[in-house]
């Protein structure tokens, strides 16, 4: 398995490339986060930042590659199959012919309507002084009912969950409800940072035609388009799942479920069409086996994201509340989904495959240490992060070795 790590750019990240070498990163995951959603990727724009990764900050070469794009967004108007449809999708195959005439071959999007991966807290303190991020279901109907005030926002919960969430609103300070709505709608650079609660609900508005089918049928159109495109330039495109993988604000959700993958893959069968495999975020999921998941989709998997999610508090309505766990503990059985992925690799190779190598990356992470001191991006901490792929490492060698024996 190829080691990866997330970056945001020499101008955003306080991660620098040396950083990277020094935990041992084998290439970089990155996006031209600050090009418009629906925009064509310029040649010269992706060659700037593969040159960025080259250098490190006193001078020396630094020499990484930019292996993975994460993200290549699908624009709400992809997703929606509104106006602009046909013009975002000919920029899309358009950036994806100047992401292969530079070398980079795997691509992944997501389906997520409005709001990328959602949490209700960022930085929430843990037993050892570190902090991590979470998704509290009480907070998040405070945040629907209350702040936003979505119209029929109460019957997507149960009693005992609005009981809790009118408690709750009437202990918030405005301090703390002004923090709960930067927390929901942060999202990620050149995702939707710094939206309003008024622009939330335009979105909102925009969205009401779209139900789940309407999405998987929308989806499946882009597809069709972009595929046979990506399939040509020996480009692997991947979908992640959504975060979390159940409902939200009366949005359509079409890539939660072992399911929802097998429709997404079988939709427009090709090599190209594959998977972002991300344990944390379908790992939220009660029922969810991340084994079977790799038993049955392993060769669509172009990508992985390694991390584990932990249930806890309040849950109800088919939602659940969780916070993002150290890396070998958690709901998911990391070290059994390894194994399960060495073993997609092996038939892989046997198979003769190009991609017998699958990259990951660890998947956020714990601030800690010097990360408190530090104004990184929410869940993209050097040094828990950095512990993070150390133990996964830990983990791949050690098979490895049993392997060998």
């Amino acid at each position: 398995m190829q080691q990866t790590w997330r970056w945001f750019g020499a101008d955003n990240d306080p991660v620098k490339v040396e950083h990277m070498l020094q935990a041992g990163v084998e290439s970089v995951v990155t996006a031209l986060y600050e090009a418009p959603n629906g925009s064509v990727w310029t040649t010269d724009a992706i060659r700037a930042r593969q040159a960025s990764l080259m250098q490190r900050t006193d001078g020396a070469p630094g020499g990484l590659e930019w292996s993975v794009v994460e993200s290549l967004p699908v624009s709400d108007d992809i997703k929606r199959k509104s106006a602009h449809f046909s013009e975002h999708v000919a920029n899309y195959r358009r950036s994806l012919e100047n992401l292969a005439g530079c070398g980079i071959h795997t691509v992944c999007y997501n389906l997520m309507p409005v709001l990328d991966w959602t949490r209700t807290a960022l930085r929430r303190a843990l037993p050892h002084g570190g902090t991590t991020m979470a998704f509290d279901l009480v907070d998040f109907a405070v945040f629907d009912i209350h702040l936003l005030a979505r119209a029929g926002a109460r019957d997507d919960y149960d009693d005992a969950l609005l009981d809790s969430a009118d408690r709750r609103m009437a202990e918030l300070d405005d301090t703390a409800r002004a923090q709960l709505v930067r927390n929901v709608v942060a999202g990620l650079p050149g995702a939707n940072d710094q939206l309003s609660l008024d622009a939330v609900r335009e979105l909102l508005a925009l969205w009401q035609p779209v139900d789940d089918q309407r999405l998987r049928d929308n989806a499946t159109d882009f597809l069709a388009e972009v595929v046979p495109t990506a399939e040509r330039l020996g480009i692997r495109l991947c979908c992640h799942p959504d975060d979390p993988p159940f409902p939200l604000l009366g949005l359509p959700r079409i890539v939660s479920t072992t399911g929802d993958y097998a429709a997404l893959v079988g939709a427009v069968p090709s090599p190209a069409n594959g998977i972002t495999f991300c344990t944390g975020s379908l790992g939220v999921n009660p029922g969810f086996d991340p084994v079977a998941f790799v038993e049955e989709l392993g060769a669509h998997i172009h990508f992985v994201h390694l991390r584990t999610t932990r249930r806890d508090g309040p849950a109800g309505a088919g939602k659940v509340s969780f916070y993002e766990d150290e890396h070998l503990a958690g709901d998911t059985d990391l070290v059994a989904t390894v194994r399960a992925l060495l073993e997609e690799e092996s038939r892989r190779r046997d198979r003769g495959r190009a991609d017998a190598v699958i990259p990951f990356r660890p998947d956020h992470g714990h601030d800690l240490l010097d990360d408190l001191n530090r104004d990184g991006m929410p869940g993209y901490p050097l040094i828990g992060r950095l512990r993070g792929l150390a133990e996964l490492r830990g983990v791949i060698a050690a098979m490895a070795h049993t392997e060998r024996a």
